[in-house]
């Protein structure tokens, strides 16, 4: 005889109903939870990102207009009339600062094209200066544009001071000059500029105290 031996039966569940809804009542507080801090946390970021980003940037967007730009190839000068073209040229200076024609617009304007190893230019560089002390007090403003290189124009100025601007065009400084009338190609070269814009006057050559007052006198008259 073969003894059987007969496995327990499994035990019956012991969940009841009630039970079995209070775990899936657990379940989905538990989500609702996790579903909050989620939402709290993403908030949180969002308000961070918003504090955290530039307020100027965002000013600057909504409140100021792109500025036109002039395009390479505009006119500096039509008849003899600046154009906006020409009022936002940049030059270096000697001491490395730029030198803006922006600043100088409104303003009556001695401009003078010269260099190193001109004579000339040389010997009218007191005459400008002292045009500079007596007229700026009137609003003229003096510039010398120097066709030539930041070295010698430094080693120049370091022994022959002046108080009024310089800036280095560089040799690209004659092609500005023949667009201001300068059909000669030579320095010194004087062009007298009224305050609104217009040029009065050109001088070929040397100058001097005397005539620079004299013309200026006739252009804005004291």
């Amino acid at each position: 005889m073969t003894a059987r031996r007969h496995l327990p039966a499994a035990p019956a569940s012991s969940a009841t109903p009630s039970s079995a809804a209070s775990q899936r009542g657990q379940a989905r507080r538990a989500l609702l939870v996790t579903a909050g801090l989620g939402a709290a946390l993403a908030g949180g970021w969002l308000a961070w990102r918003r504090n955290s980003l530039p307020a100027t940037d965002t000013a600057a967007a909504e409140q100021e207009p792109p500025s036109a730009e002039v395009p390479a190839s505009a006119p500096l000068i039509e008849g003899d009339q600046l154009t906006a073209a020409f009022w936002q040229q940049q030059f270096d200076t000697p001491q490395g600062a730029p030198l803006a024609w922006r600043a100088l617009q409104g303003h009556p304007i001695v401009l003078n094209f010269w260099a190193t190893w001109c004579p000339p230019c040389v010997k009218e560089m007191p005459e400008l200066d002292r045009f500079h002390r007596e007229f700026s007090a009137k609003g003229w403003k003096v510039v010398g544009l120097a066709v030539d290189g930041p070295t010698p124009v430094r080693e120049f100025l370091a022994k022959v001071q002046v108080g009024f601007d310089i800036g280095l065009a560089g040799f690209g400084g004659t092609e500005l000059a023949q667009t201001l009338g300068n059909t000669v190609g030579g320095l010194p070269f004087t062009v007298l500029i009224d305050a609104q814009g217009r040029v009065r006057h050109r001088i070929m050559g040397a100058t001097d105290l005397a005539r620079l007052s004299e013309q200026a006198r006739r252009i804005q008259p004291v």
